[in-house]
């Protein structure tokens, strides 16, 4: 049994374990955290291992035109992202030395020709300080929760970018709404406070903003609020529902897809919601590593931290939405985690860093950075800035010394040593055909992974963007 305070205690210790570069400055930056969690129950015993495998922080993405077709730049740094990204690093690193006959804690040969599956007993479950970004975030507001917030008015300048395109993960920018006009909130991002399981339950604004709605009156002359819901800067997607920007509760249009939101310049970043809900599909595992999987890896169980949360909203924002997928290929099914809430705040959210902010020391503001961390012999830190190293130089840009471990081209060059270490009898069939070389031919090879996309796509996510296939004609 998982208990949620467990694993969010173990992910908080983890990310104090690390050296203080990255972080946020404490009581003026804040943060989000995500991490996938191993379990492994022992075969002889009713021991239960519990392990952090991956970790990320992270609250941007990068706009559209800084998007390379060398594959190098991070085009999206969300924590819930950037640890899944640093997962699949801990996976390559454990089939490559499951394919030279050494030994992995996380996979054992599966019965089809070059393929494997997971050891008994192993499971991976995913926990994230915040709900994600997108329609997880489009949670009703209880009667405790204060509503003096206005919602954020939307960004029509490039004041907001930096000038490499880099976009904040900001605090939830409802649009461009004529109905009424509204004041603009300064942008507000998370920071990382002590692990203290009594903190304050107030809101996290990286994810919350509301609109106090006047409604009708309660017999005294006074008008009564209407009900309203914590806000996301999430854009719904073009060619579907808009927002209505109605005032309160019919402010968002729920249980559709959504893009992160750029300040300036649009992104092409699909929320953590969507991809959340993705990956309760089609898995976790990417299509390059579904070559060697006979089953998708997905997660057992979703843990969210202290923050204002539903669990009807994380149902159809991470569940409902793809429950009637069907005609899936073998090796993939609907697969829809456990969900659970932890008591225990992240010591750098935005609400804990705006309590702990001191006057004259400047504004609150979302830490730069990103980090990422898995478990992995060789460079298991991997911090990030505007989608490459953190610190890069203009001498360096362009070269591997600039590149994240975490960007596709070097995820790629990973597993292209996998399928060199493994011997040729031993490939799996999709990976026999010689005319393979860009990342983009190893991933449409992928068949399985590609026809349970469509499944999905089709039945569940029409207008999910297609990816542009110039972007990834790399090697």
């Amino acid at each position: 049994m998982v208990h949620a305070d467990e694993i969010a205690k173990l992910c908080y210790e983890r990310f104090k374990q690390l050296a203080r570069r990255g972080k946020p400055e404490p009581g003026r930056e804040w943060t989000l955290l995500a991490a996938v969690v191993q379990i492994t129950r022992c075969a002889d015993s009713d021991t239960v291992e519990k392990e952090v495998v991956s970790l990320g922080t992270g609250t941007k993405c990068i706009g559209q035109t800084a998007m390379s077709p060398k594959g190098d730049i991070l085009n999206d740094s969300h924590a819930e992202v950037i640890a899944r990204r640093g997962c699949v690093r801990y996976l390559i690193q454990e089939l490559n030395r499951a394919v030279s006959g050494g030994d992995s804690s996380v996979f054992c040969r599966a019965d089809q020709r070059g393929k494997w599956r997971l050891r008994p007993g192993v499971a991976f479950l995913f926990f994230t300080s915040h709900t994600p970004c997108g329609d997880a975030a489009i949670v009703p507001m209880t009667d405790s929760q204060s509503q003096p917030c206005p919602a954020v008015s939307s960004v029509k300048s490039h004041k907001e970018h930096d000038g490499r395109g880099d976009l904040k993960r900001g605090a939830e920018e409802p649009s461009e709404g004529k109905h009424v006009k509204l004041p603009r909130l300064e942008e507000q991002e998370t920071d990382l406070q002590s692990l203290l399981p009594n903190s304050p339950n107030s809101e996290d604004p990286s994810q919350s903003r509301s609109a106090k709605s006047p409604g009708p009156s309660d017999g005294a002359g006074r008008l009564a609020p209407v009900p309203d819901v914590h806000r996301t800067g999430a854009k719904c997607v073009s060619g579907g529902p808009a927002d209505p920007l109605h005032p309160g509760s019919g402010y968002h249009s729920t249980g559709v897809l959504r893009v992160k939101p750029g300040r300036g310049e649009p992104t092409r970043s699909l929320s953590c919601s969507d991809k959340l809900a993705r990956w309760g599909v089609l898995g976790f595992q990417g299509a390059l590593l579904s070559h060697y999987l006979q089953e998708a890896l997905y997660f057992s169980t979703v843990v969210v931290g202290k923050c204002p949360y539903s669990q009807e909203v994380m149902q159809r924002a991470l569940v409902t939405r793809c429950a009637h997928v069907l005609d899936l290929p073998a090796g993939f099914s609907v697969r829809p985690p456990e969900l659970l809430r932890s008591s225990l705040e992240f010591p750098f959210s935005q609400a804990q860093t705006e309590l702990r902010h001191q006057a004259g020391r400047g504004r609150v503001s979302p830490c730069g950075a990103a980090i990422s961390w898995c478990n992995v012999t060789e460079r298991p830190l991997d911090v990030t800035a505007n989608g490459y190293k953190h610190g890069v130089t203009k001498k360096t840009m362009g070269t591997a010394k600039a590149r994240s471990l975490l960007c596709k081209l070097e995820l790629f060059h990973s597993f292209l040593s996998v399928v060199a270490t493994t011997d040729p009898g031993a490939l799996p069939d999709s990976l026999r055909r010689a005319e393979l070389k860009t990342y983009w031919d190893f991933k449409q090879a992928s068949r399985s992974y590609q026809q349970a996309w469509q499944q999905l796509r089709s039945q569940a996510f029409p207008l999910w963007p297609r990816s542009d296939a110039d972007l990834l004609l790399f090697h």
